[in-house]
């Protein structure tokens, strides 16, 4: 599958390893509650089949990221995140097209990523790119003062 993105402004796509991990912490704490730490990229980029698209404007600044895992012909979505004042401009599709483009190169047959049940933008976003639900979590992801959220688990096929 191709997703075909119009973009709202001009953007570069690189690919960035365990060196760049203190920006992809810093671009992650932007966009959520519960942040990932540097080492934790630094563990992630390091693992085969891990890799990581950031999203660039002209004047080189990250708009956003996406880090994704493949292996054994499955691939997962492990973090998506566009910086808050980029959002709605096209940067997370970009990222999702270019991850699929990555991904059709390699063994990949089908897409998943998990996202909360109290995210309901981000599980339509998904929905518009082509993913379907295919499972549940429940209390999957852990809320301030105790709280939970479930993860729908979602799938596209890469075929």
């Amino acid at each position: 599958m191709t997703i075909n993105i119009p973009v709202n402004m001009p953007m570069n796509m690189i690919e960035v390893g365990p060196a760049h991990s203190d920006v992809l912490a810093q671009l992650h704490a932007e966009g959520f509650d519960a942040p990932w730490t540097s080492q934790s990229f630094v563990q992630s980029l390091s693992s085969p089949g891990t890799f990581a698209l950031v999203a660039q404007n002209k004047e080189a600044h990250p708009l956003g990221f996406v880090l994704i895992r493949s292996g054994g012909g499955e691939a997962e979505i492990l973090t998506l995140v566009t910086r808050p004042q980029f959002r709605r401009q096209g940067v997370a599709k970009a990222l999702m097209a270019e991850g699929v483009e990555n991904l059709k190169k390699s063994s990949a047959q089908k897409l998943f990523l998990e996202v909360a049940t109290d995210n309901p933008n981000a599980a339509a976003f998904y929905v518009t790119l082509g993913f379907t639900e295919v499972g549940r979590r429940k209390a999957y992801y852990q809320r301030a003062h105790g709280a939970c959220a479930d993860a729908v688990l979602m799938a596209l096929s890469l075929l």
